[in-house]
């Protein structure tokens, strides 16, 4: 069995598009995963699948969010291991020492083509700061992620691909999480 980390997009925020953790934790069930783990309440789940497809996996869970709660949600489906990777290279971290509070993470469903890359400067967006690396974008946003214009529709719109961004400390646990699986 494989472990996976799904993060879903845009759920329980300003009351929209609600799901109850226990909910989604059984509707995984329900799909045959196996321990099944939520962390907060924006959608992170770990669990285990013997799907090795993680476009596959996603569109399942998509399309049963669906079925089951009446809206359509996006969901991005990463590895243990593409976690780990993503953990272990962010500049910010290992270069600088920075503030973890002020990090996050955006995964991008792929990695950007170089065309779209060449055209974002990563300078003009001061004091906030960002670093490509395959397909996980490293933000530092000194005065908050809620008052940067690095959104997911900011990448989203650059890079024509979706996004999903967590917290340093986010992704930190849900590396944990999966591990202990």
């Amino acid at each position: 069995m494989q472990t996976y980390i799904s993060m879903l997009r845009g759920i329980n925020v300003s009351g929209q598009k609600m799901i109850k953790m226990d909910a989604l934790r059984q509707m995984y069930e329900l799909l045959n995963f196996s321990k099944v783990k939520t962390y907060i309440q924006s959608g992170n789940v770990v669990f285990q699948s013997p799907d090795t497809n993680c476009l596959d996996i996603e569109q399942t869970i998509a399309q049963q969010i669906n079925q089951t709660f009446g809206f359509e949600v996006p969901v991005m489906v990463k590895t243990l291991n593409n976690l780990k990777i993503v953990t272990a290279n962010n500049p910010f971290v290992e270069d600088r020492h920075e503030d973890i509070s002020k990090l996050h993470v955006t995964f991008l469903s792929q990695q950007a083509q170089q065309n779209y890359l060449e055209k974002l400067n990563t300078t003009q967006y001061a004091p906030d700061e960002f670093v490509i690396i395959a397909n996980a974008i490293y933000l530092f946003c000194p005065n908050g992620y809620g008052k940067t214009k690095l959104t997911n529709n900011f990448f989203e719109t650059k890079l024509k691909l979706s996004a999903t961004t967590r917290n340093w400390k986010t992704v930190n646990e849900l590396v944990n999480i999966a591990e202990q699986l």
